[in-house]
């Protein structure tokens, strides 16, 4: 056992060992110590002497050594709710304020001599430069805080970092010095920043008095009641320096700490375009923005998003699994035909006023329906065409009219390639141009993707999982380029071998990955379709998709049986 764990047990039953003595005393030895036995017990006494007092609270070592921990204390009790108005001495308050000479059993942190004697000093907070929380734990942080903002303090607020109350009772009183905050128990660093801002007093809110420790009985004690309806308002304007932690929890009491020195703090989900309206307000409001929490690497481009803040159309930006919830119904087609789809049987100021009265009913779940325009732009062709890939290219300025159109109304576009014989990327790269803007996403349509020796209507084309991994790492890059929100992209399929390797394709933050099965036939037959096509365990990492088509769905189904599809569909288009 140390001598210091002796020492301690020892002096909590002073009877006994003065019983002990006592007994002693009354039989005296019957030899007398030697004097080398004399000699002996005073170097021994003087060693005792010496650890005792090494081993005493709020003690440091010489020679640039650790301070030695404040002893150890139970668990700090919380005040009982005291009513509004109640002053004075109570059960929760009894003995506040007693010094150490009132109370010569107590060891504590003694004030320093300005202090005690009520010399003002001179303790004004200073502006910290550049300050990094190193540990966002509240009250590591409030201590962090207050060593770099005061060098004093006339009195120190307390209160337990999970007492909103309470710090707001603190905060809206008032303090002449600094926050600290109390998590579970009281720990050394918080003992010692006391100590070392040496305030004539402390105030405290949410405590019961007997349950702090004894490193504070020297100082002068101020209860104050906790106010349930104490706030604190922060400024009018944004934060220009903001600090984002990934934990509600302990964003609170953060709040209250950065509060003081004009620090703003949010909470933000792991990816930060997820974040509430609010949230993405006041990090796009603000000059200077830390990370207290690790958010990873994708946190810088995500925040260059917020700042620049284009949106998906019908808000946010993200595509599924946040606020809004979201629904994609499109027209599919080709601008220059009427027989490729619903799109071409009008201009687009027609097809945005048709779009509202297709896409009726399905907003029925609670999303928010986005209208969409799904635009052939390279389309299969039975001859092999100049390059010789048998697909033809739509131009630019044909589609430029509609990309403009669904931009102010407010509009989605998708971009849907049949590539024949050439790659998905090397056709996708000829429509750059519209796939850098926040509302237009792609689609890849494998039944037109042909090998060396295939034809289109003779056999269904395929595409493996690694090119549509080329494709998504470009689109994701593009996303990075020009900080755009989330963009869609879509891959068609009826059969399951035309997507080889399916459960291989990846899935990068910045694209959402959907798979859109557009067979045709009757619902029973297109519900068995969509069973072996959902069924694999790969099919929860992809979002889902249904397609109607006007003539060939005998009977084409309404939106009351799409939405009570498993999974949900969250891109629906019209053929």
């Amino acid at each position: 056992m140390r001598f210091g764990s002796w020492y301690r047990r020892v002096s909590r039953y002073p009877m006994r060992f003065g019983s002990w003595y006592r007994r002693v005393s009354r039989y005296p030895m019957r030899r007398p110590f030697s004097r080398g036995s004399v000699a002996l017990l005073a170097v021994l006494a003087a060693v005792l002497l010496g650890v005792v007092l090494s081993d005493s609270p709020g003690s440091e070592v010489s020679g640039g050594a650790r301070t030695a921990e404040a002893p150890e204390a139970p668990a700090p009790s919380r005040a009982s709710p005291t009513p509004a108005g109640v002053t004075g001495q109570d059960a929760s308050t009894r003995g506040v304020g007693r010094s150490a000479a009132e109370d010569p059993t107590s060891q504590s942190l003694v004030p320093s001599t300005a202090a005690s004697a009520g010399a003002e000093r001179r303790c004004a907070p200073r502006a910290p430069e550049g300050l990094q929380i190193s540990d966002t734990s509240p009250s590591a942080a409030a201590v962090e805080l207050s060593q770099a903002m005061y060098d004093c303090a006339h009195e120190v607020g307390l209160a337990f970092a999970d007492d909103p109350d309470a710090i707001s009772t603190l905060l809206s009183r008032g303090l002449r010095g600094p926050l600290l905050l109390v998590g579970s128990l009281f720990d050394v660093r918080l003992a010692n920043e006391v100590r070392r801002l040496a305030p004539e007093r402390i105030v405290a809110a949410g405590f019961d008095e007997r349950g702090l420790p004894r490193t504070f009985v020297g100082f002068a004690f101020e209860p104050v009641p906790v106010d349930q309806q104490a706030t604190f308002a922060p400024p009018d304007a944004p934060y220009d320096r903001l600090w984002i932690v990934d934990d509600a929890e302990v964003a609170a009491p953060l709040a209250a700490l950065g509060q003081r020195i004009g620090v703003g703090v949010i909470a933000a989900p792991a990816d930060l375009r997820a974040a509430s309206v609010e949230a993405r307000e006041t990090i796009a409001a603000a000059a200077e923005v830390e990370f207290l929490s690790d958010f990873g690497e994708d946190a810088a481009w995500q925040l260059d998003v917020i700042r620049r803040g284009d949106e998906i159309p019908g808000g946010g930006l993200v595509m599924f699994g946040s606020e809004p919830r979201r629904r994609f119904v499109a027209m599919y087609g080709h601008p220059a035909s009427r027989g490729l789809g619903v799109l071409g049987e009008q201009g687009p100021a027609e097809a945005v006023e048709r779009l509202r009265s297709i896409a009726a009913g399905y907003d029925a779940d609670g999303s928010v329906v986005v209208g969409t325009f799904e635009i052939i732009t390279t389309v299969a062709s039975a001859a092999p065409g100049p390059a010789g890939d048998y697909s033809s290219l739509t131009a630019l300025d044909v589609i430029r009219p509609w990309v403009d159109m669904a931009a102010a109304n407010g509009l989605y576009v998708v971009l849907d390639l049949q590539p024949g014989r050439t790659d998905f990327l090397t056709q996708a790269k000829i429509y750059e141009e519209f796939l850098r803007l926040p509302h237009v996403g792609l689609a890849l349509d494998p039944e037109w993707r042909l090998k060396p020796n295939q034809f289109h209507m003779v056999q269904v084309g395929s595409v493996d999982a690694a090119e549509i991994n080329q494709v998504s790492e470009w689109l994701a890059a593009l996303v990075r380029e020009e900080a755009l929100p989330q963009k869609l992209l879509v891959i068609h399929q009826f059969h399951y071998d035309m997507i080889t390797d399916r459960h291989r394709i990846e899935t990068p933050p910045e694209v959402a990955v959907l798979i859109h099965m557009d067979g045709f036939g009757s619902p029973g037959t297109k519900q068995d379709t969509w069973n072996r096509l959902t069924a694999p365990a790969d099919a929860d990492g992809f979002y889902w998709g249904w397609k109607n088509f006007y003539d060939e769905d005998i009977p084409m189904v309404g939106p009351e049986y799409v939405l009570n599809l498993t999974p949900t569909p969250l891109f629906v288009s019209f053929q």
